[in-house]
C-alpha cells in the first residue's frame, strides 16, 4: 500500500480538517493537501520525466512545504531522500551521488552550498517557496500511483559518525509497519490533535507525521522552524492534547526553560535518540507531568525495536519503578526482540549480549552495499550492535554500543552505569564516560563533565554507588560535550580529544 493512500483518503473523507499548520495558525487542510501533493507528482513524471522508484532529495529545514512535497514523491512512487539540513554541503553531495538522486529540493537558504557542491547525478536543485516551485502545481493531478509493500519508499542514511554514511532501505510496508506500531503502543491520535515537529523531519520526527496523517492529526510546525521551548509551551496551550517527538537533550532544556507556567496541552513527549538517565526523566516528570514515553529504535528499524509506555513510566508507586524507568521498555507490537551473545545464541534473563530485532518495520538492507546488509542482517534478524539486558518482565536496558564498552583488566564497564552516578550529583548538567588505552590495563574509564563539581567530589560519589573498579580513573571539564545534529554525544570525537592529549 502506498503510504500516499492515508492522504488522499483523509482528503476525501475529511477535507476541511487542518492537516498542516505553521505555529498557532492553520496552513493547509487535508483536501487541500491531498491536491497539492497530486499536482506535485504530476509534475514529477510529466515535468521531469521522473520514473517510478527514482529517488528525489529534500535538504530543508522544517517548514509545511516539506511534508507537501514529501507525500508527492510517494504519490508518484518515487523513493524520498530527506537529508539532514544542518550537513555540510560535501556531506550532502555525498548522499545526493551516493543515492543518485534526480531532483533535490531545499530551503533558500541553503541553495548555494548544495550548487557548490552538487554532484553530476543531479540534474535539477528547486528550491522551496521559489517560483520554479510553485510552477509545479500547474499540472493537473495524477492518479496514486500503485506499489508494492517492498517498495522502496525512504532512504534513510545514517549519521556517519564512524565513517560514510550507509542508506538504509525503508519501504512503504515498513513505514505502514511503523505507523501502527506507534498507533498501537506509543499513541493514539484522534482527528484534529496536533503534533509538534520541533525536531527535523528529515528523522524521527518526520515519520511521525505519518500516524498523525493516517489518523488525521494536526502537524504542526513551529513559527521558529525549528526547537525554542518558550514557543513549544505555547503551541502546546494554544492546539491541546499536542504530543512531540524529542531528543533526551530537548526535553532537559523544556525542564530548565525558565518560563513559569505549567505543560497545558501536553499530551505525549516521545523521548529516543540517546539515553535519558534517570535523574533527568525524574525532573522531566516534575515539570512537565506524566505525559513521557520512551521508545528505541534505529534507522534500519525506524522508531519500533522498544516502548516504555507513559503509563509505566507515571507509575511511581511500582515497586520496581525506577528500573523500569532506566530501561527502555517492552518489545514493540510490530518486532520480536531477543539478547544474544557473541555467537548469536539468546541470552537468559540478566545477562548482557547484543540486542537483536525481526519484524515487518525492519528495513530491506542498504542501499547499495551488500556486504554491510549481510553483516548487519542475518537470518532475518537485524544485529543493532546495542547491548543490553532483558530482565524477567521482558523490559529491556541498554547498556551501551558494543563498540562504546570499556574493558579493562578483561572485565567488561558499561559506560551509561558510571552516567547514571555523576549525573546524581547536584553540580553535574552532563557527562559522558568513554575509556582510554592503558598499557597495563588495557583501557581505564574517564569522565569528561559539564558542571561545578570537583573531581574530588565526583570520586568520592562513585566510590559510594558503584564498584571501585568502574570509578573513573579521570575526570576532565568541558564547556559543552560534542553533539551531532540530532542531540547525539559525540563519543568518537571524545576520544579523539583524549587521544590528542
Amino acid at each position: 500500500m502506498n503510504l500516499a493512500h492515508w492522504l488522499q483518503r483523509a482528503g476525501m473523507a475529511h477535507g476541511d480538517l487542518t492537516a498542516i499548520a505553521m505555529g498557532t495558525r492553520p496552513f493547509l487542510s487535508y483536501g487541500r493537501l491531498a491536491e497539492r501533493t497530486a499536482r506535485l507528482a504530476s509534475a514529477f513524471r510529466s515535468v521531469h520525466g521522473l520514473q517510478p522508484g527514482d529517488r528525489v532529495a529534500l535538504v530543508a529545514k522544517n517548514c509545511p512545504e516539506y511534508l507537501e512535497v514529501l507525500f508527492g514523491i510517494w504519490h508518484a512512487g518515487l523513493v524520498a531522500v530527506p537529508v539532514n539540513a544542518k550537513l555540510h554541503g560535501a556531506e550532502v553531495a555525498f548522499i545526493l551521488e551516493d543515492s543518485e538522486a534526480s531532483l533535490c529540493f531545499c530551503s533558500d537558504s541553503l541553495a548555494a552550498e548544495i550548487s557548490a557542491h552538487k554532484p553530476a547525478t543531479l540534474r535539477n536543485l528547486i528550491e522551496i517557496g521559489s517560483d520554479a516551485y510553485d510552477d509545479l502545481f500547474n499540472e493537473a493531478p495524477m492518479p496514486l500511483q500503485s506499489v508494492a509493500a517492498d517498495d522502496l519508499a525512504w532512504l534513510f542514511y545514517t549519521s556517519g559518525t564512524t565513517g560514510r554514511p550507509k542508506g538504509a532501505m525503508l519501504s512503504h510496508g515498513n513505514l505502514v509497519a511503523m505507523s501502527l506500531g506507534y498507533l498501537a503502543d506509543v499513541d493514539t491520535v484522534a482527528p484534529g490533535e496536533a503534533i509538534i515537529h520541533a525536531a527535523p523531519l528529515s528523522h524521527g520526527g518526520g515519520l511521525y507525521a505519518l500516524p498523525h496523517i493516517c489518523n488525521m492529526g494536526v502537524n504542526v510546525i513551529p513559527e521558529s522552524g525549528g526547537f525554542e521551548p518558550v514557543e513549544i509551551f505555547e503551541l502546546w496551550a494554544e492546539w491541546g492534547n499536542c504530543s512531540m517527538f524529542a531528543a533526551p537533550t530537548m526535553v532537559k532544556r523544556l525542564v530548565e526553560c525558565p518560563l513559569d507556567a505549567p505543560a497545558i496541552g501536553l499530551k505525549n513527549i516521545i523521548y529516543g535518540g540517546g539515553p535519558m538517565y534517570v535523574a533527568d526523566a525524574k525532573a522531566a516528570l516534575q515539570r512537565l507531568g506524566p505525559h513521557l514515553s520512551q521508545i528505541y529504535g534505529q534507522g534500519e528499524s525506524p522508531m519500533t525495536i522498544t516502548v516504555l509506555t507513559r503509563h509505566v513510566i507515571a507509575d511511581q508507586k511500582h515497586e520496581r519503578w525506577e528500573e523500569r524507568l532506566g530501561s527502555v521498555g517492552l518489545a514493540n507490537s510490530t518486532v520480536e526482540v531477543v539478547v544474544v551473545d557473541e555467537d548469536g545464541h539468546p541470552l537468559p534473563p540478566g545477562e548482557s549480549g547484543e540486542i537483536i530485532v525481526k519484524g515487518p518495520p525492519v528495513m530491506l538492507g542498504y542501499w547499495r552495499n551488500e556486504e554491510a546488509t549481510a553483516k548487519t542482517i542475518r537470518d532475518g534478524w537485524l544485529f543493532t550492535g546495542d547491548m543490553g539486558v532483558m530482565d524477567d518482565e521482558g523490559f529491556i536496558t541498554l547498556k551501551d554500543r558494543s563498540k562504546d564498552v570499556i574493558i579493562s583488566g578483561g572485565t567488561n564497564i558499561y559506560p551509561r552505569e558510571v552516567e547514571e552516578v555523576l549525573l546524581t550529583h547536584p553540580k553535574v548538567r552532563e557527562v559522558s564516560v568513554i575509556g582510554r588505552a592503558d598499557p597495563e590495563w588495557g583501557e581505564v574509564v574517564v569522565a569528561y563533565v559539564v558542571g561545578e563539581a570537583s573531581a574530588e567530589e565526583l570520586d568520592a560519589l562513585c566510590l559510594r554507588k558503584i564498584a571501585r573498579f568502574k570509578r573513573p580513573k579521570d575526570y576532565l571539564f568541558l564547556e559543552s560535550l560534542p553533539k551531532n545534529n540530532y542531540g547525539k554525544i559525540l563519543k568518537t570525537e571524545l576520544r579523539e580529544r583524549d587521544a590528542a592529549r
